[in-house]
């Protein structure tokens, strides 16, 4: 699966450590030059780590779902990443805009590899669960603390390009990871590609953190009595995430009983992002409303598709966990095209028509993937799809991080960052709940096989996942026309 594009940080002068914005950059300076090179090699290291899991556990996962026989609850193994991240966003912009970022990002690189081991020793699925709820929590805070990073350390002309250079981080990762983890799942075991992962965690650590403590570190206009935390947006983070998991605990149980904690957990999410997301945002209002809800959009549609791609090709055309992976293998080559494209100079006059033409292309992806339930169609065809959608995903996912950016204030870049990723997590869960029950009512979660062998059955509970998500993308296109004031 595709995780949301994790964002940068860097070297800067030294007001960056007050919390002062980042200084203009000489003419002719990159995100590599003397001044950027240490932490940008860093961060770049924290994205493929991000990347080579996000890959990884994406070709392991059906195996997994299998054999702890949770292949019914196979949209929760995604959604609780999403739903614990959410609050890890809002604590992580409530603490990076106070007191710094380096403290949210080195626990959240901790809690990362945490989840993980949990998740690869767990005997049973709801373990396996926990332990993807406990990664999400920590991807949450590592992703906002990034955010507020690049917001101070890198000049806005230089964060298309930094951008791009996060996209360029996942190419190798999309194609050693699905190959690694195939082979791994299919002779040592899935649980192995969980518990070597977190090994990868001591590089970046010890690379970016000493950067960031140095550049980036302390409250937004510096003083030695960092402002406290805002109570009402930390209550509004664990309604947020407490309502997102019951609702998906309804939309996967499919009980009469189940109406109440789904009731319960609209009740919850409704004044929550209505608390914590720019007003207007589902309003597509003009300029950063519409940002954040076109970041929601994108990445709801994309990876709610995405998540169930590996578990259609293994149990409708009978690919190995390898070759399953590798139909993705070739989006973090196109993605990270996009996101370069994106950072030409001479293309910001036409961000906005590029972030349409992304949300058509990821729109024409997710309705083409399908397809290949119909066994005519050549199982390669996802591959050439899945790389056009990643192309768009790339146009707009980096697009919207240096809008958003060049929207906010210093002091409000960790708030709004925030608000970029609860958009984005929130619309991953609510998509998730919504295609996992579908999924599950149509007969999809009964499937229970070898991982190498096709079933031929519940084709339709496939298509109910992938079609809804292609009209949810294609509104994109048009929320894509709003991002900036008349």
């Amino acid at each position: 699966m595709t995780v949301p594009e994790p964002r940068d940080t860097d070297v800067a002068v030294p007001a960056v450590a007050s919390g002062a914005p980042a200084a203009p950059s000489a003419p002719g300076e990159t995100v590599l030059s003397r001044a950027y090179r240490a932490l940008s090699i860093g961060i770049v290291s924290v994205i493929v780590l991000i990347a080579f899991e996000a890959t990884a556990v994406g070709t392991a996962m059906p195996v997994a779902a299998r054999e702890l026989d949770g292949v019914s609850l196979y949209a929760f193994a995604f959604s609780a990443y999403f739903t614990t991240s959410l609050f890890g966003m809002v604590l992580s912009g409530q603490w990076s805009d106070r007191r710094g970022p380096l403290a949210p990002l080195t626990c959240g690189i901790v809690s990362f590899a945490v989840g993980l081991v949990l998740s690869g020793t767990a005997g049973a699925m709801w373990l396996f669960i926990l332990g993807r709820a406990v990664q999400g929590l920590g991807g949450g805070l590592v992703i906002v603390a990034l955010y507020v990073v690049v917001g101070r350390a890198y000049p806005e002309r230089l964060r298309p390009a930094i951008m791009a250079a996060f996209a360029a981080g996942w190419v190798v990762p999309s194609v050693v990871g699905p190959l690694a983890s195939g082979a791994v799942t299919e002779h040592l075991g899935w649980r192995w590609v969980f518990v070597g992962i977190p090994v990868l965690v001591v590089f970046p650590l010890a690379l970016a953190l000493p950067q960031i403590r140095a550049r980036a570190s302390g409250a937004v206009g510096g003083g030695d009595a960092p402002a406290s935390f805002d109570g009402r947006r930390i209550r509004l983070a664990l309604a947020i995430s407490l309502g997102a998991g019951l609702l998906q605990y309804a939309a996967q149980d499919l009980r009469w009983v189940s109406l109440l904690p789904g009731a319960v957990g609209v009740a919850l999410l409704v004044p929550a992002v209505l608390g914590l997301l720019p007003r207007g945002t589902y309003r597509a209002v003009r300029g950063l409303p519409s940002v954040v809800l076109l970041r929601g959009i994108a990445a709801g549609s994309f990876i709610a598709a995405e998540s169930f791609v590996p578990l259609m090709l293994v149990t409708q055309r009978g690919l190995s966990p390898t070759l399953a992976g590798l139909s993705l293998a070739a989006g973090g080559a196109t993605w990270a095209a996009g996101s370069w494209l994106q950072s030409r100079p001479r293309l910001e006059p036409h961000r906005e028509r590029l972030m349409s033409l992304g949300m058509v292309l990821v729109a024409a992806a997710i309705t083409t993937a399908p397809s290949v339930l119909i066994d005519a169609v050549p199982a390669w065809t996802v591959a050439v799809a899945w790389g056009f959608g990643c192309f768009g995903m790339g146009l707009v996912i980096s697009s919207t991080s240096v809008l958003l950016l060049k929207l906010s204030a210093p002091e409000e870049a960790g708030s709004n960052s925030a608000a970029l990723q609860i958009s984005d997590g929130l619309s991953n869960v609510v998509l998730l709940s919504v295609g996992g029950a579908a999924f599950a009512a149509l007969g999809g979660g009964t499937v229970s096989h070898a991982a190498t062998q096709a079933t031929g059955s519940h084709p339709a509970a496939f298509a109910a996942v992938f079609l809804p998500m292609a009209g949810v993308a294609l509104a994109g296109a048009w929320v894509a026309t709003r991002l900036r004031g008349r």
